[in-house]
Order: C-alpha cells, then sequence, then structure tokens
C-alpha cells in the first residue's frame, strides 16, 4: 500500500511536469513567437528571441520525457484493477511519445536553417522566411496527429481509476469525457478545418479539466488507503473465486 501511494504521488509529479512543461512551450513560446499567417514576422520573432525558442524546444522534450515515464508509474498504482488495460495504457503513450519526439524535428528546423549560412546564404530571404513557417506548421500538425493517442489513453486510464475504488469516480468519469473531447477535437481538425478554427479554444477544456484534477490529486492525496485496503480484499476474494 505504501508503495502504490509513492508511485501515486510521483505520478502526479510527473502530470505536473507534463502540464507546466506543455503549457510554457506552447502558450510563452509557440502561440507568442510563431504567427502561421505571416512568415515575416515569425522569422524575425525567432532571430530575436532564439534563446527562448531554444529554451521552448527543450521545454517540449522534458515534457514528452515526463509523458514517458508518467505511464508507467500509474501501471504500479493501477495494474491490480486491470492488468490488460493497464498495459493498454502504458502503450498508447508510447506510441504519443514516439510521434511528438520525431515532430520536434520540426520544431528544430528553424533554428538549424537560421544557425548556419550554409543554408542562410543560398536562400533568398522569402524562401527563407516560408520554409521556416512550413516547418513549424508541420510541427503543429504533428502535434495533432499525437493528440489522438492523447485521447486513446484517457480512455483506459479513466476507466482504471474508476473502477480502483481509491481514486475518485468522478475524476475517471472526466477522463473519459475528456478522451471523447480529445477525439472529436483530432477529427473535427482533419476533416472540417474551418469549423475547427471557430471551436479551437473550447475542444479540449473538458480533457484539461480532468488531467489538472487527476495530476493534484495524485499530488497531495495520493490514493485513498482506507479505499485501497478494501479493493485490495475485494481483488483477493474475487481471485480466490476464481481459482475455486
Amino acid at each position: 500500500m505504501r508503495e502504490k501511494k509513492k508511485f501515486a504521488r510521483l505520478s502526479g509529479l510527473l502530470y505536473l511536469i507534463v502540464i507546466i512543461c506543455g503549457v510554457f512551450a506552447e502558450m510563452f513560446v509557440r502561440r507568442k513567437y510563431v504567427d502561421f499567417n505571416n512568415a515575416q514576422i515569425t522569422l524575425q520573432n525567432i532571430q530575436q528571441h532564439e534563446f527562448m525558442f531554444r529554451l521552448g524546444f527543450v521545454s517540449d522534450l522534458l515534457m514528452q520525457t515526463a509523458f514517458f515515464l508518467l505511464p508507467i508509474t500509474l501501471y504500479k498504482v493501477l495494474k491490480d484493477i486491470h492488468k490488460d488495460f493497464a498495459r493498454l495504457m502504458v502503450l498508447l503513450v508510447l506510441v504519443a511519445v514516439a510521434i511528438m519526439s520525431v515532430n520536434m524535428l520540426n520544431s528544430y528546423a528553424p533554428l538549424l536553417l537560421l544557425s548556419k549560412e550554409a543554408y542562410t546564404n543560398t536562400m533568398e530571404i522569402s524562401e527563407l522566411q516560408s520554409r521556416i513557417l512550413f516547418y513549424m506548421d508541420m510541427h503543429k500538425q504533428g502535434y495533432h496527429i499525437a493528440q489522438l493517442f492523447f485521447g486513446l489513453w484517457l480512455l483506459p486510464l479513466g476507466y482504471l481509476v474508476f473502477k480502483s475504488g481509491f481514486l475518485p469516480r468522478i475524476i475517471g468519469v472526466l477522463l473519459i469525457a475528456g478522451s471523447f473531447s480529445f477525439m472529436i477535437d483530432f477529427f473535427i481538425y482533419f476533416l472540417l478545418p474551418d469549423t475547427y478554427l471557430l471551436i479551437a479554444e473550447y475542444m479540449t477544456i473538458l480533457a484539461d479539466v480532468a488531467e489538472f484534477s487527476f495530476c493534484l490529486y495524485l499530488l497531495f492525496v495520493g490514493v485513498n488507503e482506507k479505499n485501497m485496503q478494501l479493493t485490495r480484499s475485494s481483488i483477493s476474494m474475487q481471485s480466490l473465486s476464481n481459482s475455486a
């Protein structure tokens, strides 16, 4: 029981790192310095704020590292509830992290183009601007591809939380609902881009609330030890019954 509580708290810390690093890279770097409607401004912003852009890149990598470790620690907490769902949860995150990590090459490409004279001396400024904006747009598309797996992993996670008995069921429900909001967001983004522009800010609010709530609960509470004892007893009795 102590081990599960320890892993629950560690999961909360990893989740917090995912949230902080992800929000910093997206809100305080990309949204601030990348203008998808103006290649010239984007180039100027990256040149003038190169260190911040690099910091955002590293922050993204830290987020992905923490996200890679997160389901592994959660597996330690939730594996007794349903081992197959717990394994599925881990697998889905590993796929998402793999996509995001490869996609980071698109985010780094503008820095590479601007740091080597072999590139800058052989391109017209307008071509350089276009290429930089193209790579940032490719990074954005890659991020949305990974988002399908952001949504899918919340489904087994939400089920495990709901069935655990030692984590709040309401958070499990919110995680499952957040899973569908991520997946709906994914399909609207690629199938109905004009519609997406009108509702983009609201599509994943439910998922954000669910994940942040889960993060805080894990960090400050961990698990309900009394309910965990009851759950373990129930699982043991069920195992004995199946054996008989």
